[in-house]
């Protein structure tokens, strides 16, 4: 086994796992079977718990492993399907070091950092990576570690001692290390500086680790003398010094580290084959190159309570992007807070709530994704209301789903004070309500997670026909909330129909509205498993029916055929007043 480490310095969010992901997919086109672990140095034993404003989107796996996104990172750039183990952090290894302790596993001896703690980490590293990841059996080829946060930072000094160790037990020419760290500029000489990376650098040697290649970040490409002052402080080769300097999109980052042979350089050191077969043609091509070309926008009103921080619906704008470049069509999100549409954000700020219903109402389409709390959810009520009532395409996620049937129960059923209990414990008419097996204690990993089979109840159906399957979808969940079974007979009757349910066929996980364009909703989260090249049916649909393609499309015809978006109606705010302008 064949192991990659990377590693942070200066400054965190440098892109990391991108970087990560782009060693992957080159070592996957050299030829070899990749799989990855992520660590993350914090005391959660998963990413469940965390708020998406403080670590981004939380990510669910297949076997309902909640984990950091950068999982995502590596499952969409490499194809490949992780599980809960791939996310090392210092919260699991503790607890299972303390419950090997209480039963006696270390018999008798103190239970220390350095070897009990090192050891653990390094033995869940050797099984996690013998794991297939690829569909096949047998066990990868080459491991890519990426371990977060930055060198230096002291939750992190255990697993950095491990590796140190790690290397030694994986033997010389099995482990290559690559250090992504930031070559500013500073804004009153202009000038690029090296001084933070070789501290950086200077730090990791010092303890222990010794980078074979530096990827360093920059705005503008590094300078020839630059990369020649970072080989010589750093000690490795020019040629090992990788540029990694901003781009127009991710998909670029691989091929610019195939343009600098960095596949030639691990493949060297690790003593790996294959790096003259690399071709990436089609990834630049199909993605990179094609996504810069695409000139016909898709406005998409993305109507949520996390939009200051976008990596909290990093999946869902990557299943956009998925579905665009399916549909050749250049995607624009219009960020609408949700807050902002509601009455008492007329009053806190009116202009920010005439802009925010502006965007909404200028859109091609609208899309309203998962979230936890009662913050924000009216205003998602009210984008479910404006999309069903003006015909506008709309796609509900999870939290989408549920806002979408309280309104149909408060506007169609005249349910005024329809509600989930999530939000209303004591409404009169519940629409949403707690599902029976979930905890009210606690809240880690006590959520219906995972893939989970959806049954068509009718092939007659667009979710069916986008899925193009004609018994039942997997696809992965994550919410403690569902609607209604009581009410659905009353839904159904007024023509919110469930086209798809659980196995049981009491849980509803597909809706769809007769007689409009598109409005589609569903309990899961399909945007985890979409795909460059593969988007997600739902998303896919979305895409379609905002450029006005989705009955050309459901009855056999090419995606390329000729189309206009639908004429949007004019639109007013809810008051009744002009929309101002965007």
């Amino acid at each position: 086994m064949k192991y990659v480490l990377v590693t942070g310095g200066v400054v965190s969010g440098l892109g990391k796992g991108v970087t990560a992901s782009s060693i992957g997919v080159l070592l996957k086109g050299c030829g070899h079977r990749v799989t990855c672990i992520k660590i993350d140095p914090y005391l959660n034993t998963d990413a469940g718990t965390m708020s998406p404003f403080e670590h981004g989107e939380v990510f669910v796996l297949d076997d309902g492993g909640e984990v950091d996104l950068d999982l995502g990172n590596y499952e969409r750039f490499m194809d490949i399907t992780l599980n809960r183990d791939n996310n090392i952090t210092t919260g699991k290894i503790y607890q299972a070091v303390i419950e090997r302790e209480r039963r006696g596993d270390y018999l008798g001896k103190t239970v220390q950092v350095v070897p009990h703690i090192t050891d653990a980490i390094q033995d869940w590293i050797e099984r996690v990576a013998s794991v297939p990841v690829d569909g096949r059996a047998g066990h990868p080829d080459v491991c890519v570690i990426e371990l977060g946060g930055t060198v230096g930072d002291i939750e992190s000094m255990p697993f950095i001692e491990a590796l140190r160790q790690f290397q030694f037990r994986v033997g010389p020419g099995n482990l290559c290390c690559v250090h992504v760290s930031l070559v500013p500029v500073l804004g009153v000489v202009g000038e690029q500086k090296t001084k933070p990376t070789q501290h950086s650098v200077a730090v990791l040697r010092s303890l222990g680790l010794n980078p074979a290649l530096l990827a360093c970040r920059s705005q503008h490409p590094l300078a020839d003398s630059v990369r020649q002052k970072l080989a010589l402080f750093c000690q490795v080769p020019v040629s090992h010094v990788l540029n990694l300097s901003d781009v127009s999109n991710i998909w670029h980052v691989p091929l610019m580290m195939e343009e600098q042979q960095a596949h030639h350089s691990i493949c060297s050191h690790l003593g790996l084959e294959g790096a003259g077969a690399l071709a990436l043609t089609s990834w630049r091509t199909t993605l990179a190159e094609k996504w810069d070309r695409l000139q016909q926008a898709c406005h998409i009103a993305m109507v949520g309570k996390y939009t200051g921080l976008s990596d909290a619906y990093l999946s869902v704008i990557k299943a956009l992007q998925h579905a665009c470049l399916k549909c050749n069509r250049r995607l624009e999100i219009e960020w609408v807070e949700a807050a902002e549409l509601e009455e008492d954000g007329k009053k806190d700020n009116p202009e920010a709530y005439k802009q925010a219903w502006a965007r909404l109402c200028h859109a091609d389409a609208v899309l309203v994704p998962g979230g936890f709390g009662s913050r924000g959810v009216e205003g998602m009520v009210l984008a479910a209301r404006h999309a069903r009532s003006q015909a506008k395409p709309f796609l509900g996620i999870c939290l989408g789903m549920q806002v979408a049937v309280i309104d149909f129960a408060r506007d169609v059923l005249g349910m005024a004070d329809a509600n989930s209990v999530e939000f209303e414990a004591a409404t009169e008419h519940p629409a949403v309500v707690f599902m029976p097996e979930g905890s009210t204690t606690h809240k880690g990993g006590t959520m219906r997670l995972g893939s989970r089979r959806t049954m068509f109840e009718t092939m007659d159906c667009v979710a069916a026909k986008l899925y193009q399957v004609d018994q039942y979808v997997m696809e992965r969940h994550r919410h403690r909330y569902e609607v209604n079974p009581i009410l659905v007979p009353q839904l159904e009757t007024a023509g919110l129909h469930f086209v798809g349910k659980d196995d049981s066929g009491s849980r509803m996980e597909i809706l769809e509205l007769q007689n409009h364009p598109f409005f589609v909703a569903c309990q899961f989260h399909p945007e985890f498993k979409s795909r460059p090249g593969r988007p997600s049916a739902l998303f896919l649909g979305l895409i379609l029916a905002a450029c006005g393609k989705l009955d050309g499309y459901l009855t056999g015809n090419t995606i390329k055929s000729p189309a206009r978006p639908p004429p949007r109606k004019s639109a007013r705010l809810p008051d009744g007043t002009p929309l101002p302008t965007c």
